[in-house]
């Protein structure tokens, strides 16, 4: 039924109950899976009335330590699909984008099905900060299951 999940991930506990349910369902259905891990793009400079607010943090360091905790979080994931049996390739991209990036790696890895975790933001929260499981709902031509 479904060949190939991608697995989006932001380390969290949640999302781990997500990992979890998907690598699962991909044993049961001998599928393969894909775990997906964003990070934030290195913050442009802001220009306000005369001064430049920049990072003090170089991008060569931002990227090293963005590299690092993906891989941290892909390496946890790896581990646990091999207990499962389940085979696993791993993916990090940056991007200001998740949601944009989890849709465009569902097509290019051909993945039939995405399986994430809801972060289950209400009210105020959920219309300011948004959610990019909603996005992905709302944009995905690939079908998409929610963990709670």
């Amino acid at each position: 039924m479904y060949m190939h999940i991608l697995i989006p991930t932001d380390g969290s506990k949640l999302s781990a109950k997500a990992v979890k349910s998907a690598l699962t369902l991909a044993r049961d259905l001998g599928s393969k899976a894909t775990a997906f891990y964003a990070t934030p793009e290195y913050p442009s400079p802001i220009y306000s009335e005369g001064a430049v607010f920049t990072s003090y943090v170089t991008r060569a360091d931002y990227t090293r330590a963005q590299t690092e905790a993906a891989r941290k979080v892909l390496a946890a994931i790896e581990k646990q699909a091999a207990a499962l049996g389940v085979t696993l390739a791993t993916e990090h991209a940056a991007s200001n984008s998740p949601s944009e990036s989890i849709i465009k790696l569902a097509t290019r890895r051909k993945c039939d099905l995405i399986v994430m975790a809801s972060h289950g933001r209400h009210g105020v929260a959920a219309l300011l900060l948004g959610s990019e499981t909603q996005k992905v709902l709302t944009h995905s031509k690939v079908p998409v299951l929610v963990v709670r």
